[in-house]
């Protein structure tokens, strides 16, 4: 069985497993596969008739994946037309459902909520690996599909392909409950699943502007100043962020004004999230410095830090 033939073999035991509409028939998908360009020569962006109404349920995402089947593998590749990377596939397929992720796959691991196994996994789930021999933290993303397959991007030199998923790393569930917005995605009223956290509008924006999880930005904040905005620590860091003055200058950041506070800190994020390849890692940075983590090759052994990057990472999860 080829990789698109096994696309559309997994949509139909789902549709016929939790759907009541039918499947459409193999040979309406062959002439939609064709005109997405899974002939390798490229795929479209549009949704069709999938949308974002249709995002509650893998199947959709099965689809909107299975457009890309074919699409060469390019490093950085956002774009179908000319490849796409692991995480440039998976930012393009919900994107078609209307649904924001971040760009790379280790700011990918931080949106949605928590899934404990691939037991546990549904069609739609985007599962996560750490590939690398530095241990720097996820790296390769895929759209699970059920019965142990995902679709993924490989690597340079493959295309888009149906493969085995292995043992990954992460878990995370982007699609919502029934009736629900999409977990770690902008609701309608922009406040996502930060409704009651104070400053919730703000890191919902800064959050999508940057490519950040803004539950990960709420959870920076309560654990640095419990959301006051004119906490000064001992050290002298100061705000709802607790810049301290170098770091905002440089930023170009007011410390004590909300909205610039959490603007600077969902960009130096952000940054820290591309320089370290891993959000554990870029937490770490934010708290002890880029150059201590650098020097450490990792987590630095000091229990501030740890407890600090353990602290951040569960109230953002209390709020996925």
């Amino acid at each position: 069985m080829d990789g698109l033939t096994a696309v559309h073999s997994r949509i139909s035991e789902i549709h016929t497993r939790f759907l009541t509409s039918p499947v459409a028939p193999r040979t309406q998908w062959a002439s939609a596969a064709a005109s997405a360009g899974l002939n390798g020569a490229g795929a479209t962006s549009s949704a069709g008739s999938l949308g974002a109404g249709s995002v509650g349920n893998g199947s959709a995402v099965i689809t909107a994946a299975a457009k890309y089947v074919g699409v060469p593998y390019q490093w950085g590749g956002t774009d179908p037309a000319s490849g796409l990377d692991c995480s440039g596939l998976t930012q393009r397929v919900f994107a078609d459902l209307g649904i924001d992720l971040p760009r790379t796959s280790s700011q990918q691991a931080t949106a949605g909520r928590a899934v404990g196994s691939l037991a546990d996994a549904q069609p739609g789930d985007l599962v996560f690996f750490d590939y690398s021999s530095s241990r720097t933290g996820v790296d390769h993303v895929g759209i699970y599909i059920g019965n142990g397959q995902m679709i993924a991007a490989p690597q340079e030199g493959e295309v888009v392909k149906v493969q085995s998923v292995g043992t990954p790393t992460v878990i995370r569930r982007v699609l919502p409950d029934s009736g629900a917005t999409a977990v770690g995605v902008p609701a309608a009223s922009g406040r996502g699943s930060l409704a009651g956290v104070p400053y919730a509008d703000l890191f919902t924006q800064a959050g999508s502007k940057y490519g950040i999880s803004p539950a990960l930005l709420a959870a920076v904040a309560k654990t640095e100043s419990n959301f006051n905005s004119s906490a000064v620590s001992p050290a002298g860091a100061r705000g709802l962020m607790q810049f301290m003055p170098a770091t905002a200058r440089g930023l170009g950041v007011d410390p004590g004004d909300p909205a610039s506070a959490i603007d600077g800190a969902a960009r130096y994020l952000s940054s820290l999230s591309e320089q370290f390849g891993s959000t554990d890692l870029a937490l770490a940075a934010y708290n002890a410095g880029p150059g201590t983590v650098q020097r450490h090759g990792g987590i630095p052994s000091y229990p501030e830090t740890q407890d600090y990057v353990r602290k951040v990472t569960h109230a953002a999860e209390a709020w996925s």
